[in-house]
């Protein structure tokens, strides 16, 4: 097979980034049967379906890889013409990076780093926000190039450093802890109370249980996929939930909610994984990622 060709493999990463054929032809200033017939004569090359023709459209697994490749390519090419053109007539050459971080990180710390950026840096960023535990998948995948992951692992072609953990304190409004703790956290207790829970991929609380009490057990839950309403919903007295310590620490000295575990806590291990590539935005973003987590994280 002859090497690949880079307008194809840029045509395959804005299908997958974009979500649909229509939306990267757009963005690629061409037709959607133009990258349509880029795409296949790149599945056709290398003897595999590349693109899952879905709603959006996804990366298959022979897929991956080759958008893992794109992506770093695009990143090197962008940072070499802003250099090749210099200051001024590089001006307005934007690097991009899709970065996957989640929700609890988004909701307290991570901002500060992106604010902690040198000045400028001619970046664009794309934000995914994803569970912790499932960040990695959308390294592994090629659709980012960095996450902030539960993942200790090295993805394929990444490089993993440690951040700290982010610290969680279980807390119940006033109310709803002498209703349903009022004998303490017995697993019957744990069993009939309302837990609040981020989404369905979102299993901290239900650890945290078994952690208690030793068992499984399947409490009512409430899902509240967004981190200011999840506090409020705890707040309101609609359930427990597990809530990292910044926001936990307002709530508990203004008497909107205790902690139903005096001291224990749940500590979550972080990390930052990146694509092994020497890039400038890239070294920017991660040593203001781990500077921030640092002063932060546990």
């Amino acid at each position: 097979m002859e090497g690949l060709d880079f307008v194809q493999l840029r045509t395959l990463a804005a299908v997958v980034s974009e979500g649909s054929f229509e939306a990267a032809a757009r963005l690629l200033h061409v037709t959607p049967s133009a990258v349509s017939q880029r795409v296949k004569a790149l599945e056709e090359a290398v003897g595999q379906v590349l693109v899952r023709r879905a709603r959006p459209c996804v990366a298959t697994e022979a897929g991956a890889p080759l958008l893992r490749l794109a992506g770093q390519l695009v990143l090197l090419e962008r940072e070499a013409l802003a250099d090749a053109r210099g200051p001024l007539t590089g001006a307005g050459t934007r690097t991009r990076l899709a970065v996957v971080v989640n929700a609890d990180s988004l909701a307290t710390w991570f901002p500060a780093a992106l604010a902690r950026l040198p000045e400028g840096l001619e970046l664009s960023l794309d934000i995914r926000q994803e569970d912790q535990d499932h960040t990695a998948e959308l390294l592994r995948d090629g659709v980012v190039t960095a996450a902030v992951t539960a993942q200790r692992e090295a993805v394929q072609g990444c490089r993993v450093r440690r951040l700290g953990a982010m610290r969680y304190r279980a807390l119940a409004a006033p109310a709803m802890a002498a209703t349903h703790f009022a004998e303490g956290m017995t697993p019957a207790a744990l069993a009939a109370a309302p837990a609040v829970v981020f989404d369905r991929k979102d299993r901290l609380q239900h650890r945290f249980i078994r952690t208690l009490t030793g068992q499984t057990l399947d409490p009512p839950v409430h899902y509240v996929p967004s981190v200011p309403a999840f506090s409020e919903t705890i707040r309101h007295g609609l359930g427990w939930g597990l809530v990292p310590e910044q926001i936990a620490e307002d709530d508990l000295a203004s008497g909107a909610c205790v902690d139903i575990t005096p001291g224990r806590q749940v500590d979550v291990p972080l990390y930052w994984q990146h694509w092994r590539l020497e890039s400038a935005a890239l070294n920017a973003l991660t040593a203001a990622v781990r500077a921030v987590a640092a002063d932060t994280l546990r």
